[in-house]
């Protein structure tokens, strides 16, 4: 099997690798984190422009038909960066939603402007006793006249305090751990019985909990069958959570290059520390880990673009493995850097709290270990 890239996603990889090394500086970084918006909303009209915001959809939606590889390319890259961007929440999350859902004028309402960059979608699916299962919902949508009634919690919703348009995912019929019965719904930031409570998550992301009190949408903001989103809900989290796995291994290489170079600046008793053969053993084990990600990436990436039906069960294991590799490498990396390396002014203990962030999104190891041994 050639798993070597393309001339087009080399030409890509270059490109984003580019971006990182011109605009990414650490200091700059943390400047757009720690902005109103939490990121940079010049950055998100270069994603546009650049194309890179059309890569997830296929060419009758106005996108670029990328694969699952083109995905793994651009997170990877951006992992290396800690980008910032709501890629992953708006365009990957959302934005897959209203492609696997949407009518032909849905996607020319919402899927245009999200590729334009002009607009900021955000997924509404996780509730607060969900644990990882999508199909446990408890928000209900009831039909009233000519419309529904949306009453609920969801939590944890990424981009959620910056979103203008929310897709959240509520139950139409059915028991509240039912895969059927389950809707997808477009609702506008602002309506009248929504609140919403931003916050930061622990790696500084945006993110936010919503409570639904009777909020009304008409007929119009249904996105596909009633009763028949679970499916399509399940395959897009699916690809986000490749997509979020992918970011690990970016943001692992990223610490292990930056390890190995502290090690040989650093000295002790005279000499570089790299040449201390116990912290060489410790360095190899990162490289192992990294490596062995980036194989568990490569065999999801295939399985996803073949449409294969192991291709979930696929998913669940790269999560697991990276998950567990995220762990030792993110540890290793700040126990060899020492006490510097839980500092703020320290890139390291940034990643080091992105790799712990993605760990738990999506499901944590166990629950992804569980998920492989049930499929």
């Amino acid at each position: 099997m050639d798993l070597s890239y393309s001339e087009e996603q080399l030409l890509l990889k270059d490109s984003v690798s580019r971006f990182v090394a011109r605009s990414y500086e650490f200091n700059r970084r943390r400047d757009n984190l720690h902005s109103s918006l939490g990121y940079s909303a010049e950055n998100w009209a270069l994603f546009a422009e650049l194309g890179w915001l059309m890569i997830p959809f296929d060419e009758e939606d106005g996108g670029l038909g990328g694969s699952a590889v083109d995905l793994m390319i651009l997170m990877e890259e951006f992992g290396k960066g800690l980008v910032v961007e709501p890629f992953l929440a708006t365009t990957v999350l959302a934005g897959g939603l209203v492609a696997a859902l949407g009518s032909d004028r849905q996607k020319g309402d919402y899927l245009s402007p999200v590729i334009d960059g002009a607009m900021q979608l955000a997924a509404c699916y996780i509730e607060p006793d969900s644990r990882y299962c999508l199909s446990r919902v408890t928000t209900k949508a009831v039909r009233d006249g000519g419309g529904y009634v949306i009453s609920g919690k969801k939590c944890v919703v990424l981009n959620g305090g910056h979103a203008e348009n929310y897709l959240v995912v509520a139950r139409t019929s059915g028991d509240s751990n039912d895969q059927s019965g389950i809707s997808c719904f477009i609702v506008p930031n602002g309506v009248s019985g929504l609140s919403v409570d931003n916050y930061r998550m622990n790696d500084g992301v945006p993110a936010a909990d919503l409570v639904f009190t009777d909020v009304r949408v008409p007929e119009s903001s249904v996105l596909g069958a009633i009763g028949d989103g679970f499916k399509a809900l399940e395959s897009v989290v699916a690809r986000a959570t490749f997509a979020a796995c992918a970011e690990s291994v970016g943001i692992m290489d990223e610490l292990l290059n930056k390890t190995v170079e502290y090690t040989k600046t650093r000295k002790q008793f005279g000499v570089p520390i790299s040449s201390f053969q116990a912290l060489q053993h410790r360095m190899v084990d990162m490289f192992i880990a990294c490596e062995q990600s980036r194989s568990m990436l490569l065999m999801a990436a295939c399985e996803l673009d073949q449409g294969s039906e192991s291709s979930l069960k696929a998913v669940s294991a790269t999560k697991a493995r990276v998950g567990q590799a995220a762990r030792l490498v993110g540890q290793e990396a700040v126990q060899i850097h020492g006490g510097i390396g839980i500092t703020d002014e320290l890139d390291i203990s940034h990643y080091f709290k992105r790799l712990t962030s993605i760990e738990n999104l999506f499901g944590s190891v166990d629950y992804h270990v569980g998920r492989y041994m049930s499929a």
